[in-house]
């Protein structure tokens, strides 16, 4: 089995070939590619970590669709000083697909 432990919006994500995986919003839309940079590379008993090895490893994932995730309220209180606060926050994500690993 051919995985690769890739970086993706500043948290590493672990991915083989076929994989949905929701990252952080990539610019491009539906239907367009980019390359996710390799940190390890396993291949069957096979496992490559060096960082010029690592170079030539080409992660390749294709956009599916653009999104947004579920809405994280945040809300602040003080007792006894009339202090309240509340704020929502919503990420933009992006569903990619991994084509290939080579």
């Amino acid at each position: 089995m051919v995985y690769a432990i890739v970086r993706a919006g500043g948290r590493q994500e672990k991915v083989s070939v076929g994989d949905l995986v929701t990252l952080d919003r990539v610019p491009g839309g539906a239907g367009s590619t980019f390359e996710l940079p390799a940190l390890l590379l396993v291949d069957g008993d096979k496992v490559t970590s060096a960082v010029d090895e690592l170079a030539k490893v080409k992660v390749t994932a294709e956009i599916i669709e653009n999104l947004r995730g579920p809405k994280i309220v945040i809300q602040k209180f003080k007792n006894k000083t009339g202090y309240k606060k509340r704020q929502g926050h919503r990420s933009e994500l992006t569903k990619v697909k991994v084509t290939s690993i080579a």
